[in-house]
């Protein structure tokens, strides 16, 4: 399959979805979840969550250019927000020039937490819970056969003294047991709970001590994904600055400004996590555990600091993203979800592991492509580029006038309802007048 689509933005959607269909031959039944028309509906939303009144739409783009490993990946993208798919597109269409991403993945592990309280000897009661570690890691393994039959299933046993923080703190000393599982293609949240649960009463007989909470950690540090990128300098056109080199230096140097600064690093990050989420929106991941994880996981050393970085070196722009990346592909929502199985044929996903690294991919590609605009016009001005399609089409503008009044307001510098209604009577010699119960107010 071969992801650079030349012009794709330009084509309609049904173009694009059969463009897309035919790349990653798609069935109709398939095709036409991407396009909305086979959807969960309210019955299956009613399976899903409790007091459901129904299902809510959000839009369903593709990154296009990708390259991940040497092989061309189109990735699904689910989103609000203008401009994200469109620079994630635009900046993997920079960095295939380089190459292309390079992946790799950890292991499979998973993190589940035991809390003991009341522990009469915490030095004693470690040496005895890591004496018993065979026994406790069987007792684990027989809470889910099947991970054990694909490979999967309880590793390890560690043990962590959690010491009063200060003088406020109204608890003593606590142990906290870690249980190491490896849960191969699926997120691992049901089976290593399951495992915390009925390993909490044989370590309360072990210790003397008082369980309390038994539940996974989303902080998995023991399942992170590398990806790298180099980007030719020569490939980081400018739109208003003097050269591609200037641009390169600005993107290194906000780069070392996220690293340095926590308020510029939460910024810089919610921009990766704009590709990432929107990814894993797509593919029906609990993006909740993804983004804690990747935030906690960014403050690891004890400051919070940016998940990517960009360094010049010679013609290329080079840059590096690690994030904990905890998803899933067997069971839950990838089964029961149509868009979501046709998402996962689109971008050809064989593994966790091979999701992950889509994911994080698209999270590198996107912050290339905020911190370009940056260093170049300026955040806002390609966002309010496809901003004002917005804007148009809530000030009342008929459809099809809707891109020809964005672009004029767009180019103007003006993007209100005002100046979209005045583009519109400049398009047609009268003023386009809203619908009934739009504001037409700037």
């Amino acid at each position: 399959m071969d992801s650079k689509l030349p012009g794709f933005y330009k084509l309609s959607i049904e173009e694009r979805k059969s463009l897309v269909a035919e790349r990653a031959g798609l069935n109709e039944e398939e095709a036409r979840c991407l396009g909305g028309e086979q959807v969960l509906g309210a019955e299956g939303a009613n399976r899903m969550v409790e007091n459901a009144l129904g299902v809510y739409e959000l839009p369903l783009g593709v990154c296009v250019n990708m390259v991940i490993n040497g092989r061309d990946r189109l990735i699904p993208m689910v989103i609000e927000e203008p401009s994200v798919v469109a620079a994630a597109s635009h900046a993997a269409k920079m960095i295939r020039k380089g190459g292309g991403i390079e992946a790799s993945v950890s292991s499979s592990e998973m993190i589940g937490q035991i809390q003991l309280l009341d522990i009469p000897d915490a030095d004693a009661a470690e040496a005895t819970i890591l004496e018993n570690a065979d026994q406790l890691l069987a007792t684990a393994n027989a809470c889910d056969p099947k991970l054990l039959a694909v490979g999967g299933g309880a590793r390890g046993i560690e043990v962590r003294h959690l010491p009063p923080m200060n003088d406020n703190d109204p608890l003593g000393p606590m142990l906290v047991v870690h249980l190491i599982v490896d849960v191969r293609d699926a997120m691992g949240a049901n089976a290593i709970n399951t495992m915390c649960e009925r390993l909490a009463p044989e370590l309360a007989a072990l210790t003397g001590g008082r369980p309390r909470l038994r539940i996974l950690s989303n902080l998995a540090d023991r399942r992170t994904v590398t990806v790298t990128a180099r980007v030719p300098v020569s490939e980081l056109k400018p739109r208003t600055g003097p050269d591609c080199l200037s641009v390169a230096r600005g993107i290194e140097e906000a780069s070392v400004f996220a690293e340095r600064d926590p308020y510029r690093a939460a910024t810089h990050n919610k921009g990766i996590m704009n590709g990432i989420d929107a990814v894993l929106l797509a593919f029906g991941q609990d993006w909740r555990a993804v983004e804690a994880g990747a935030h906690a996981y960014a403050a690891r050393n004890g400051r919070y600091t940016a998940m990517a970085t960009w360094r010049l070196r010679g013609d290329f722009l080079e840059g590096r993203l690690e994030v904990p990346m905890a998803v899933g592909i067997v069971g839950g929502i990838v089964r029961v979800h149509p868009t979501v199985r046709a998402a996962v044929r689109v971008a050809g996903i064989e593994s966790a592991a091979d999701l992950a690294v889509l994911i994080a991919s698209v999270g590198l590609a996107q912050n290339l492509g905020a911190l370009r605009a940056l260093s170049d016009e300026g955040i806002q001005s390609g966002h309010m580029r496809l901003h004002a399609k917005n804007v148009a089409a809530e000030a009342g503008v008929d459809s099809e006038d809707v891109d020809a009044v964005a672009e004029a307001i767009a180019k103007g510098g003006m993007v209100d309802a005002k100046a979209a209604l005045e583009a519109s009577e400049k398009l047609h010699g009268h003023r386009s007048l809203p619908p009934s119960g739009v504001s037409a107010r700037p």
